[in-house]
């Protein structure tokens, strides 16, 4: 009797999978790259020729992100364009907060079993974050995994580099008493708080992923898989004539959690409820759940994906700038001295 022959798709990997999935991409990547690029696809490594010329101090910023439980959103709608761009989102966004303009990006998709078209998706995502950003996606990997991960899931990775002028690295250092507050309107959920809000729309509203939201012309699926914004063109073309002292990226933690991570020792931010447009998926979520109003602000982004402290001087020239831009702006709050009773660096008001 012959012994059957153990082969590598048989024990679940597709190398036949996996370069149908290399060729649906490559024009996918090829549209996001920049004229520093010098890599083909299929390489070990991406090469990108910084030229050097064109700053006095180069300091390269990095940043590494995932999308968090919003893909268990992705899976249930069977939907997968759009969580790439949250991905690239993330990371961009990390990084642009120091004034760094993002360079390039990589990243890291793992699956049970690859299917090409439902990667091309993803990919396809990613490559539009890219563009949006004017970062090139210069490599990745894909790994598949049977038996890792339950059928029809993946996770996803990314990371990505930027470079600034030492001169220029925004830290928050130089933030001052009186600065004033801008924040950017986010575009809903974005990559965080997704855990707390499956629960609370699945389990005490009882909807599915397809079903209408209450007040709300929206479905589930498509207000929470709304891609997150990204800020960074906003942001770059703000630096080419403002100074911004103080950037905060509003990711998990919220306002009450991010904003702080700028502020000078000594410094407080008051902030002022109802002094921007919410979008109607946090009121939703905050009476359906019955959560308290410091979890809420601790947990989403609330209507607000970046905050800028500027000068007094500056803000209505932000503010007319970043609105001829396409984003949503408002004047939101102040820095303020802590008093000696004070035990938080956010206070809302």
């Amino acid at each position: 009797m012959t012994k059957p022959r153990a082969t590598y798709k048989e024990a679940g990997v597709d190398i036949e999978a996996g370069n149908s999935f290399v060729q649906k991409i490559k024009p996918l990547v090829k549209s996001t790259f920049r004229p520093e690029v010098m890599t083909e696809i299929g390489g070990f490594g991406g090469l990108f020729s910084l030229n050097a010329s064109k700053y006095k101090n180069p300091v390269l910023v990095s940043g590494t992100d995932g999308v968090g439980t919003k893909l268990k959103l992705a899976f249930l709608a069977d939907r997968h364009d759009t969580v790439g761009i949250d991905l690239v989102a993330m990371c961009v966004n990390d990084i642009v907060v120091q004034g760094a303009e993002p360079l390039f990006f990589l990243d890291y998709l793992a699956t049970g079993k690859l299917d090409p078209d439902k990667a091309a998706q993803i990919v396809s995502g990613i490559a539009e974050g890219c563009r949006q950003a004017g970062c090139a996606l210069i490599g990745g990997e894909t790994a598949e995994m049977p038996g890792f991960y339950a059928d029809g899931e993946y996770d996803i990775a990314g990371f990505t580099v930027g470079v600034v002028e030492k001169e220029q690295i925004i830290d928050g250092s130089s933030i001052t008493v009186g600065n004033k507050l801008i924040g950017i309107g986010s575009s809903g959920l974005h990559s965080n708080g997704y855990s707390l809000a499956r629960r609370i729309i699945f389990d005490h509203m009882g909807l599915a992923i397809n079903s209408q939201l209450p007040d709300s012309s929206k479905t589930v699926d498509e207000e929470l898989l709304t891609p997150t914004r990204i800020y960074v063109r906003a942001i770059l073309n703000l630096l080419k004539d403002f100074r911004i002292n103080g950037i905060a990226h509003i990711t998990g933690g919220g306002l009450l959690e991010n904003v702080p991570r700028v502020l000078p020792k000594g410094c407080a931010a008051n902030i002022k409820l109802g002094s921007w447009t919410m979008p109607s998926i946090f009121t939703i979520m905050q009476e359906a759940g019955n959560v308290e109003q410091n979890e809420m602000y601790r947990t989403f982004n609330m209507g607000i994906g970046m905050v800028l402290a500027v000068s007094a001087t500056d803000v209505d020239d932000i503010l007319s700038r970043l609105n001829g831009l396409g984003e949503q702006a408002w004047l939101i709050g102040e820095v303020k001295n802590m008093t000696k009773s004070q035990t938080e660096q956010v206070v809302l008001i």
